[in-house]
């Protein structure tokens, strides 16, 4: 096992290699998505397409070139690229929406993948989702008042539509036309999967390169009108079974596993690392299950930290663990700090097991 850490472009700068390294991880995610932040004074639609932010992408791929001066950056500082996490809504907004340019943005997700297995990165982490992270409150609702997120499905309208121009709560199209994304029922989503998986698992493969697939969170059966793909463990393994191949396997998020109504995450990740399918996985805390949950701290929870450790051991589990989300601290720099108590447990934890015989 190997500890890593997920960073966004923007914060890809000396300060945080050096600080991720300060604090023991070895290998990164990074978050590759341009976007503005917050609501976008330019939109010409105003509230309607209010989301996690606009993507500046607009279509724009990732080069080898661009892609291997991020990774010498990282290997300057003693760190190794592990895994990007997420396309760009503009990449393949049309092939998660099933719209008219999904055949383009095949074409354009397959020239991704083949710079990114060409620039020697292994693994590409995707969520496939229409309504993506939607729901969520951030307060100071943590342990000693640390800013952390809730869900509670007594909060938030979950059926409110989709405006067009908008996926995975980010806004694709400021210009999209007025209206809302149509209801898409459980078999239309996974017939868009199974025809994402055929598309594009040959070329991960061939490429060596690893597809791993997020869980939904909030593990709802509907949100925002759309069905969810992954919100039962063992929907997992119809993924997987589609396209049987070594480049189809999971970004396990342990916190989203956990906050699911069904199933034991002891058993899930029993069962997906024997069959050696977790690429990455987001080790983190949740009390609760949907339709009412909130992330904690690493070292409290519903989740046994120390029992899933131990597991991924006996099962000879070589990938690496990132902290995901961690409630931030109340210090000039809040991010950091929840991250370092975070990875500070988790070293601490993983130098325990390898001590022990299991």
């Amino acid at each position: 096992m190997k500890l890593g850490l997920g960073l966004y472009r923007d914060s890809l700068n000396v300060e945080n290699f050096k600080f991720t390294r300060q604090a023991g991880a070895t290998h990164v995610v990074v978050h590759l998505v341009d976007y503005f932040k917050g609501k976008n004074p330019n939109l010409s639609r105003g509230s309607e397409l209010e989301g996690w932010g606009t993507t500046t992408n607009q279509g724009k791929l990732w080069t080898y070139e661009e892609l291997i001066e991020i990774k010498k950056s990282l290997n300057e500082h003693g760190l190794i690229w592990e895994a990007i996490e997420n396309f760009d809504p503009a990449h393949w907004s049309d092939i998660l929406l099933d719209g008219p340019r999904k055949k383009e943005q095949m074409e354009d997700l397959k020239t991704i993948i083949r710079n990114v297995g060409k620039a020697g990165i292994p693994i590409i982490g995707y969520n496939f989702s229409i309504a993506g992270v939607w729901g969520w409150t951030k307060g100071p609702v943590g342990r000693g008042e640390a800013i952390s997120i809730k869900f509670d499905e007594n909060d938030i309208d979950h059926q409110r539509p989709i405006p067009k121009g908008m996926v995975w709560n980010m806004v694709y199209d400021p210009e999209a036309p007025k209206g809302t994304v149509s209801p898409i029922s459980d078999i239309e989503l996974w017939q868009r999967l199974e025809y994402f998986l055929k598309e594009i698992i040959p070329v991960a493969e061939e490429n060596g390169v690893r597809m791993a697939a997020h869980p939904d969170d909030p593990p709802m059966d509907t949100l925002r009108g759309t069905a969810r793909l992954v919100n039962q463990p063992y929907k997992y393994q119809n993924l997987l079974d589609f396209v049987p191949s070594p480049a189809n396997g999971l970004e396990f998020c342990m916190g989203t596993i956990q906050e699911m109504s069904e199933g034991d995450i002891y058993e899930s990740i029993e069962n997906y690392t024997k069959q050696k399918k977790i690429c990455y996985i987001h080790f983190r805390n949740v009390k609760g299950k949907v339709p009412k949950y909130q992330e904690v701290f690493v070292d409290e929870g519903d989740i046994d930290m120390i029992r899933v450790l131990k597991i991924l051991k006996k099962n000879h589990y070589e990938g690496i663990l990132v902290p995901d989300h961690s409630p931030e601290m109340s210090c000039e720099s809040s991010w950091h700090a929840g991250m370092a108590f975070a990875l500070g447990y988790m070293k601490g934890a993983m130098q325990a097991i390898d001590k022990e015989e299991v």
